[in-house]
């Protein structure tokens, strides 16, 4: 028999007439919002849409996404309905008209300072989620959202951002809601009900998260993309697990780096403090150590 919108109760549909009402107003960010019930991924759909002329503020959700793509072009995949499969198109690039009540106008963002835009979001949906969910979120650097199940830090969303033309910015968020431990693609997985959130309705969460992003983007843009008078800066750090913590840096070209995580610097990179002295990390996987016994 096939699987419909309505087979698992558990997992009802996004209200994508509401959440449209109550997300794309004169005086938001978001000027577009669609619902997919399914497509391969997010990012690669509003990327074409991008390419095409979209406008800045542009939402793309996807009830299942077939070929969720990560960090380091890791698969993401989950049951239909189970999480929040989106993405949202930026364009820092552009000067940024005044906005009812977001402010006046503002200059491009310089694009050395785009990298901050995957931190920017993975503040945005931690502390969305945190107040919404009722779940003590971390980042782990550069971008993974970790949640605690029985005792342990396990990831329960990531971000992916990927430059679209001159002028934008499209970034993919996926949060795993209502995930069961049986249907948990690896071990070190997790979902907000696994964590146990006060409720996992995906509609208020998903209108809690495109508020938030709105915010400290407004917030990252008023500053002329600078992370420190932003607050930017400060509230990664504040929030990231990463801080603090011994580590191995898997980085390009097959090389490691192992030490101490001990900042994250105006450009956004990871400074880990070794016996040879702070190296900054641009790019690459970073695992947290346990602590030697």
């Amino acid at each position: 028999m096939t699987s419909s919108r309505w087979s698992d109760l558990d997992r009802p549909p996004l209200n994508e007439a509401a959440l449209r009402r109550a997300v794309v107003t004169p005086d938001s960010l978001w000027t577009a919002l669609d619902v997919a019930e399914a497509t391969g991924s997010t990012n690669s759909d509003l990327a074409a849409l991008a390419a095409a002329g979209a406008a800045e503020g542009a939402v793309l959700v996807a009830e299942e996404q077939t070929a969720g793509r990560g960090r380091l072009d890791r698969r993401w995949s989950a049951p239909a309905r189970s999480g929040l499969f989106f993405s949202v198109l930026l364009r820092p690039g552009d000067p940024a008209p005044a906005r009812a009540g977001g402010g006046g106008p503002r200059d491009a963002v310089p694009v050395h300072r785009w990298g901050w835009l995957p931190l920017l979001a993975g503040v945005a949906t931690a502390t969305a989620l945190s107040r919404a969910a009722g779940v003590d979120t971390a980042l782990k650097w550069p971008n993974d959202l970790l949640v605690t199940v029985d005792g342990e830090e396990r990831k329960a969303g990531g971000i992916l951002a990927e430059r679209t033309g001159q002028t934008g910015v499209v970034i993919g968020i996926g949060v795993n809601v209502s995930l069961r431990a049986a249907e948990l693609p690896v071990p070190t997985a997790a979902s907000l009900a696994l964590a146990g959130a006060q409720g996992t309705d995906r509609d208020p969460l998903l209108r809690a998260v495109l508020r938030s992003l709105a915010d400290w983007y407004d917030a990252w843009r008023a500053a002329g993309g600078d992370p420190a008078a932003s607050r930017l800066q400060q509230t990664y750090a504040a929030g990231c697990a990463t801080l603090g913590r011994q580590v191995r840096a898997e980085l390009p070209g097959g090389r490691e780096l192992s030490g101490t995580a001990v900042a994250v610097d105006g450009d956004g990179r990871l400074v880990i403090a070794s016996p040879a002295g702070e190296h900054p990390v641009g790019a690459g996987d970073v695992i947290h150590l346990r602590p030697a016994r």
